[in-house]
């Protein structure tokens, strides 16, 4: 399994970013929003009574194939990670 983060976020930003959560995974900078738009994650949100263009906080999981097996949107951090790990798990005790 690969896990990768993105966001528009400076190489520099998320190396500190990276370094405060002690993740060990990739951080992907991606200040042109080729990759999140790519994916629909740059879309029209609302925050007191004005929209604007935002990143979306959501989770893809891919498979072989580059299929897509599952999105998060919407996704609140605490307890996301247990969550996906949750669907990984189950898909493969279902393919067992």
């Amino acid at each position: 399994m690969v896990i990768l983060g993105c966001s528009a976020d400076t190489i520099e930003e998320m190396a500190k970013f990276k370094a405060k959560y002690k993740l060990n995974f990739p951080l992907l900078s991606d200040p042109d929003f080729h990759a999140i738009e790519a994916y629909d994650a740059r879309r029209m949100k609302t925050f007191l009574g004005k929209s604007f263009l935002g990143i979306m906080r959501m989770t893809y999981w891919i498979g072989p194939g580059g299929i897509v097996r599952k999105i998060w949107e919407k996704v609140n951090p605490k307890g996301h990670a247990n969550e996906v790990l949750r669907a990984v798990e189950n898909a493969q005790a279902a393919k067992a």
